[in-house]
């Protein structure tokens, strides 16, 4: 039989049972509606929690770190040779922490092709002094427009501009916990003790949040300039290399062939952040776990709103097959009629998915630890739609399968005889 007189005929089918094919269609609407909404908020606060860590990290950091003597004395005494050693009187090697020709080593990374950019950074412990009290501190020298290009170090900055790091000499941009500590404000001139026990004054140009109250307590940032001013070493004094990487997938086997190469230690995104992609990856399995639940139970809504049509027109079926409908035609018409709730269906939630997340994204979110978000995070990736809309139809054609055979395997003699 034609296709358009199939279709008719279902048409017909679903019109003569329009409230239960209406509940049935509302049920892959609402599904697909909660799996968009879910899935789009998981992934708004997946980047969210990346943008406040990995996006402020390295894909690949060098630096020199302070490690174990690999050899102890008595390792190397043959009367001891294969006994279980616990004596270890060699402390730690002394390590400088500048890296050696670092910056004929970012000259070399940056004609990489596969990096897309390099930032130096200097950092030094020192103290703040607030009156006689000193609080513990971090001060981190960077390249303020290679900080902003590859980590959007701007984005953190709530008062003042981060070029002034630049154009100012002697600036710091302080931590908002540090700050408030301080009572310090934009154009305020502090002091810092470092740990040598020299002071040296330095210009507030502004205040930034991470939104990570251990950093906005402890971390200030200056230029690199100011940074190996204040610790009095050379401008080649560079203590961590940052790499950011095309495709952060390399990241880890990059890692390695650097630490060979250049002598430093080195570490990759992945090992840095790893409960992070850890918690990421938690999230998503969640969301799709629960929103693959609500299709399958709409699923089941769907095969038996069919078995009861099916067992309703068992008439209709029988004439069908007498006027010369085989059972293939018949198999069809009713898969036609599963697939019509899952298409109509899934379009609409697609429709209310998208409209719910909308109106979650402009629903206002303040918060102090986190100055630069406005409204709830939502993610509109259109991975999401793609694969509800996959997921509806496959969903609605196994749910109508099993009452498409039974309703093509109806003798129509039998049910003819029975009336």
């Amino acid at each position: 039989m034609s296709l358009k007189l199939i279709t008719e005929i279902a048409r017909s089918l679903l019109l003569a049972r329009w409230r239960q094919t209406l509940v049935a269609a509302i049920g892959v609407t609402f599904s697909i509606t909660m799996f968009i909404a879910l899935l789009s908020f998981m992934g708004g606060l997946n980047k969210l929690l990346d943008g406040l860590v990995v996006n402020r990290t390295p894909h690949i950091r060098l630096y020199n770190d302070v490690e174990a003597a690999k050899h102890q004395p008595i390792e190397l005494s043959p009367q001891f040779y294969g006994y279980h050693h616990f004596i270890s009187s060699v402390r730690p090697v002394s390590k400088p922490l500048a890296i050696h020709n670092a910056l004929p080593i970012m000259k070399v990374l940056e004609m990489n092709p596969q990096v897309m950019g390099v930032s130096p950074r200097v950092s030094t412990q020192v103290f703040y002094n607030v009156g006689a009290t000193q609080l513990n501190g971090l001060v981190s020298g960077i390249d303020v427009i290679r900080e902003n290009r590859l980590f959007s170090f701007s984005d953190y900055v709530t008062e003042g501009r981060f070029i002034d790091l630049k154009n100012t000499s002697n600036s710091i941009l302080l931590g908002k916990g540090v700050a408030i500590k301080m009572l310090a404000h934009i154009g305020d001139v502090i002091h810092i003790t470092t740990v040598t026990g020299e002071q040296f004054p330095l210009k507030v140009a502004g205040i930034y949040q991470t939104g990570l109250q251990q950093v906005d307590d402890e971390q200030s940032y200056v230029s690199v300039a100011t940074a190996q001013k204040i610790m009095g070493a050379s401008n080649n004094y560079i203590t961590d290399i940052e790499v950011k990487l095309k495709d952060i997938s390399q990241a880890p086997a990059l890692a390695r062939t650097y630490r060979q190469r250049f002598d430093v230690d080195a570490i990759d995104i992945q090992t840095a952040n790893s409960e992070f992609e850890t918690g990421n990856f938690i999230r998503t399995l969640i969301s799709y776990s629960v929103g693959v639940t609500l299709l399958i139970v709409a699923g089941f809504g769907i095969y038996n709103i069919l078995n009861m049509m099916i067992y309703e027109k068992l008439d209709t079926i029988a004439i069908l097959k007498a006027v010369g409908f085989s059972a293939k035609d018949v198999n069809r018409i009713f898969n036609v009629i599963a697939l019509s709730i899952g298409v109509f269906g899934g379009i609409f939630g697609l429709l209310l998915g998208y409209g719910l997340s909308a109106i979650v994204a402009h629903i206002p979110f303040n918060t102090t630890a986190l100055p630069t978000i406005k409204t709830y995070p939502i993610d509109f990736n259109p991975r999401f739609y793609l694969t509800g809309g996959v997921f509806s139809i496959i969903t609605t054609y196994l749910a109508g399968y099993f009452p498409s055979r039974k309703a093509s395997r109806v003798d129509p003699v039998v049910i003819i005889r029975g009336k």
